[in-house]
């Protein structure tokens, strides 16, 4: 399997073009400071992905911004804050603050040459426009949570994008799904039979960050360390 044998790439965004876990973070700390709760990075990354993850589950209608704002009040209830309306709304709308990767729109612009380019992502269709407008490329395809009904790793997702990506005569054989969740993207992406490529943002960090430990043991297809491993890659294959 090589590089160069797919059309096109579907995208995480989140943690895989788009730098979440600092953006997270960013929100969170502060208001921890306010409150005068000290917590480790990691340790705020792990409770964020446990009350995440399962209010994906038990609530696949609702869009993310509403997700977010629970999570928060979630997480304000187990570090004993007072729970804050206001800082839950502040929360729930600052996907539009999460920066992006350095190296995401080069990347994808090299990339682009080659493929054409889709987003796979558990998001609300305004939040993301906020994030693609930061990575300064056009996508061929966007697939949302808030389109779908349901948030990955829900393998409906996937069939989703097979099912909309064949309307445009491209065989799942020819889709490569590009992420650097495990748990969202990489189990549900081979389940469903299509090749994945990791990009594994967390290589020099511990632990899984925002994402939980994913439950089956996966070996992805292709693996690199960043967006501009992986374009670079693309290019020697020609």
């Amino acid at each position: 399997m090589k590089l160069n044998d797919f059309e096109v790439l579907t995208f995480d965004c989140y943690g895989t073009l788009i730098d979440w876990e600092t953006g997270i973070l960013q929100e969170l700390k502060p208001w921890l400071a306010q409150h005068n709760v000290q917590l480790s990075d990691d340790a705020i990354l792990q409770a964020y992905a446990a009350h995440e993850s399962k209010m994906e589950v038990d609530s696949p209608d609702l869009p993310y911004t509403d997700i977010l704002y629970r999570v928060h009040q979630a997480l304000a209830k187990d570090w004993n804050i007072s729970p804050s309306g206001d800082e839950a709304t502040k929360f729930s709308l600052s996907v539009k603050n999460w920066p992006a990767f350095a190296d995401s729109h080069d990347a994808l612009t090299i990339l682009a040459r080659h493929y054409r380019l889709a987003i796979l992502s558990n998001i609300d269709n305004q939040s993301l426009q906020y994030s693609i407008a930061k990575l300064g490329i056009k996508f061929d395809f966007l697939f949302t949570a808030n389109d779908i009904g349901s948030y990955k790793p829900s393998q409906q997702n996937f069939q989703y994008l097979i099912d909309k990506l064949r309307v445009s005569n491209i065989q799942p054989n020819k889709i490569l799904h590009t992420a650097q969740s495990l748990f969202h993207d990489h189990v549900p992406a081979k389940a469903m039979g299509l090749a994945t490529c990791w990009i594994n943002r967390r290589h020099d960090k511990q632990g899984w960050g925002a994402t939980p430990q994913p439950s089956d043991d996966i070996k992805p297809d292709f693996q690199f360390n960043s967006m501009a491993e992986m374009a670079e890659a693309r290019g020697l294959t020609d």
